[in-house]
């Protein structure tokens, strides 16, 4: 998660349409997520910097009931101020060199991560990020997934479930042969007890897949989903560096039928659902549209 901060510079503009369904025909949020929704502190990484404490009460304003952390290594200081704030935290990301780069300088065991996330009674710890060199073969893949597997195990003695929030480069095709691609491999070789997915409805669809369908073919394996819209027109892109940051839409401001995907989500037995927007001009506006979308 903390190398997510340094990628997403815009480099070319979108061509190639990708679309699921126009934005007028879509409705609003009902059942079990209409008043539980989250938001991704990421979205607001620049604000929380600087004003934490306005930040978590503009968050509360907004209307969100709960917060995802972008690191549990600021649990003990983020925790209890989002709780001052009326503010829930179940979840929180990691960083993925904990699973894939052990041996990088400055990273936390991951049994430090897990006392981390128990200390603080949150549900789910999530590794969203695979750095480049890590990823481009099947074997790379499979041998993430046994690590994610075994540190699933260790979560689940804890009583915290370990979750992979995926980018579009899980997508994109590897050498001949199956499984075809990065997801495919997790998709085939994670535990469901063990690993779950937090599917980001952005990445899929920017990465050629209707979210939608992916849940449904999840069903039963994701735990946690991000909302965040996508530009209209957007080609699909497989390296996160290069996708324009025009193409993060706030929630209702894109072609994501996220009517839809809620309905799916619910279906499917998806227990949390939080707003995240990587880039946007004015996050704070962003944050409010997106929740006064979901509410209208």
């Amino acid at each position: 998660m903390i190398n997510r901060r340094f990628l997403l510079q815009s480099t070319f503009a979108a061509a190639a349409l990708t679309t699921i369904r126009p934005a007028s025909s879509f409705g609003a949020i009902t059942g079990k997520y209409a008043g539980n929704i989250g938001l991704q502190l990421y979205t607001l990484r620049n604000q929380m910097a600087t004003k934490p404490t306005a930040t978590l009460q503009a968050v509360k304003d907004a209307g969100y009931a709960q917060v995802e952390l972008m690191d549990v290594n600021d649990a003990d200081t983020m925790v209890p101020l989002a709780k001052e704030h009326g503010l829930d935290v179940t979840s929180s990301f990691i960083s993925w060199e904990i699973l894939g780069n052990p041996s990088a300088k400055n990273i936390p065991t991951l049994q430090a991560t897990i006392d981390k996330a128990a200390k603080h009674k949150l549900r789910y710890l999530v590794f969203g990020y695979i750095g480049k060199g890590h990823r481009e073969t099947a074997d790379q893949y499979k041998a993430m997934a046994d690590r994610s597997n075994a540190a699933g195990e260790a979560c689940k003695v804890a009583g915290v479930q370990l979750c992979y929030h995926h980018h579009s480069f899980e997508f994109q095709k590897l050498e001949s042969g199956k499984p075809t691609t990065g997801f495919d491999v997790f998709v085939e070789r994670f535990s469901p007890e063990l690993m779950q997915f937090e599917i980001d409805v952005f990445w899929a669809a920017i990465g050629g897949h209707d979210p939608v369908d992916l849940l449904q073919k999840l069903k039963g394996r994701v735990a946690q989903v991000h909302l965040k819209d996508l530009l209209p027109g957007t080609a699909n892109i497989f390296d996160e560096g290069k996708v324009p940051n025009e193409a993060f839409k706030e929630v209702g401001s894109g072609n994501i039928n996220m009517a839809k995907v809620i309905e799916a989500a619910q279906s499917i037995g998806v227990c949390n659902c939080h707003v995240e927007q990587d880039q946007s001009p004015s996050p704070l506006d962003s944050i409010a549209k997106s929740m006064t979308y979901l509410k209208a």
